[in-house]
């Protein structure tokens, strides 16, 4: 257990703040200096003499729900995709998913980032969409290739044979081996969700101007980097601290499952 304090810890903090940290919040708060480290702000002023700590308590939940809420839905819809294609083992039906697939590819993740928003509404829930799209050839891509080798197993042979239902052989059987697989990619693609978010909201995208967000807080107070540092410091070291914990987790998790079924 010992190994998973650090990725615990670092997963933890930013969480709880997006958690509660709107609660405890003010959203009436005077402004002061722009940029200043006067009495009474812990971290300093933004670049419009907001408080950067009341900021950060109030920024996290944009970043973090979006991110999580776009990695669940990849999930969601790629992975059905992704074991129905796989067990078909037709190449036709192979050739009408992944070609699409692979043109999204081709296109840089930023670049299908910015045409996708320029034609969505501004909006949390339309990020939470693009965010998805993005992320989904990869993981049909993955689902696919791991449930052709699974479904290629001679225990899967048998289960047809006997005319097990195809459905509950996929649910039962092929999508529960795939689960290392999946797990180990799960922590890279909730990373890759936290930083098209992160990016999103830097470039404005999803978040209004007057919405208080980590990434967007980077963006705002940039200019005051040498006056201010903490005002860009500590929201970019939260979204750090999740996608290396997050990252680590899944590491740590993988390690132990692999001792558990060497002994």
């Amino acid at each position: 257990m010992r190994r998973f304090v650090i990725p615990g810890a670092l997963i933890a903090l930013p969480i709880v703040l997006a958690a509660f940290g709107p609660i405890f919040a003010s959203t009436d708060v005077a402004k002061d200096i722009a940029f200043s480290s006067g009495a009474g702000h812990l971290f300093g002023t933004d670049f419009v003499g907001r408080d950067v700590w009341n900021e950060v308590l109030l920024g996290g939940r944009s970043v973090v729900l979006i991110a999580v809420a776009a990695t669940l839905c990849t999930y969601l819809v790629a992975v059905p995709i992704g074991v129905a294609v796989g067990m078909s083992r037709s190449r036709f039906l192979g050739e009408v998913v992944m070609r699409p697939l692979d043109i999204v590819l081709a296109v840089p993740s930023m670049l299908l980032l910015l045409l996708l928003a320029s034609t969505a509404p501004n909006v949390m829930w339309a990020l939470v969409v693009i965010v998805t799209v993005i992320n989904l050839p990869d993981v049909i891509r993955i689902s696919r290739a791991s449930a052709l080798a699974i479904s290629a197993r001679p225990a899967v042979e048998a289960m047809c044979l006997q005319g097990e239902n195809r459905l509950r052989i996929g649910l039962g059987y092929v999508a529960r081996a795939m689960v290392r697989t999946l797990a180990a990619d799960l922590g890279i693609r909730f990373t890759g969700a936290v930083y098209l978010v992160a990016s999103a909201s830097f470039l404005g995208v999803g978040v209004s101007p007057q919405t208080s967000d980590w990434a967007a807080m980077v963006d705002r107070n940039r200019t005051g980097l040498f006056l201010q540092p903490w005002a860009v410091v500590l929201p970019a070291l939260l979204i750090v601290a999740l996608s290396v914990g997050v990252n680590l987790a899944f590491d740590q998790l993988l390690r132990r499952k692999r001792r558990e079924v060497r002994t």
